[in-house]
């Protein structure tokens, strides 16, 4: 792979990942078939609320496994460790099969910073930057609630169309450009994210796979993330072999004086 494509790789994968592991070794939970004859609460309110009940609870949260990426069809198979502190911070190291760390990330609700080992060269922008990949509603909370599997504050109010349609619960709308929809298993936990702004050509799609208990709460065992803005477009697969709650965590992140700053 020649230098030039391999940095435009990492800048790619790295903010993605942000926009955004081995098989999982723990016994994943089995789905209840759906019943479409349940009776329905009528009451969207309390609907909205027993959904939001099932989000995974956490003050830390690490993630470990690897990851499968496509960018513009150009595909690579790498490590990735992902740490959490909500509300907070996330916190990425993205290592080559060589076992070479080739990418460190940093995001919090203020800025985006991104360490790209394999040039020395180190971006640091405000958060608002990951929407030249994503719609500018996109905040750290949501990028939060993506990789820890739970539902959208944005996207759980009374505005917004929520159905039960074959046993199983689909919550749509529209907010400004963004156009939203996410659909719930039988265990009341998201299957499915799909946002989609048409004016501007970008789109996100976040499936999750089966789930998993991890501390008595129920947590997605792989993602697959599919991104586009205009032509660009990303895809991750991540398969997670460790997940960790509330287990102390740091969040190394420094900057040799030898690292170029770019804009």
């Amino acid at each position: 792979m020649s230098r030039s494509i391999w940095n435009r790789w990492i800048w790619i994968a790295a903010i993605s990942a942000g926009l955004l592991a081995c098989k999982t070794k723990k016994a994943v939970v089995a789905v209840p078939k759906s019943d479409s004859t349940t009776t329905v609460n009528s009451r969207k309110s309390e609907n909205l609320a027993l959904l939001k009940k099932n989000n995974l609870s956490f003050n830390t949260l690490s993630l470990r496994g690897k990851a499968s990426l496509n960018i513009n069809g150009n595909s690579n198979n790498v490590s990735m460790n992902i740490r959490m502190k909500k509300d907070e911070m996330i916190w990425m190291s993205i290592t080559a099969i060589a076992g070479i760390e080739v990418a460190r990330v940093l995001i919090t609700p203020d800025s985006i910073k991104v360490r790209n080992n394999f040039q020395s060269v180190y971006l640091k922008k405000p958060f608002n930057y990951v929407h030249a990949y994503t719609n500018k509603q996109v905040s750290f909370k949501l990028l939060q609630s993506v990789f820890s599997g739970n539902t959208i504050d944005d996207f759980m109010v009374e505005q917004s169309e929520l159905e039960q349609l074959n046993g199983v619960w689909e919550l749509k709308g529209q907010q400004q450009d963004l156009a939203y929809r996410v659909l719930f298993n039988t265990l009341l936990k998201v299957s499915e994210n799909n946002l989609n702004d048409v004016k501007s050509g970008k789109a996100l799609k976040v499936v999750y796979g089966d789930y998993q208990k991890v501390i008595d709460e129920l947590f997605p065992s792989s993602m697959q993330i599919s991104s586009m803005a205009g032509i660009k477009q990303v895809g991750i697969n991540l398969d997670f072999s460790k997940i960790e709650r509330n287990v102390p965590l740091d969040f190394p992140f420094s900057v040799p004086n030898k690292y170029e700053v770019i804009n």
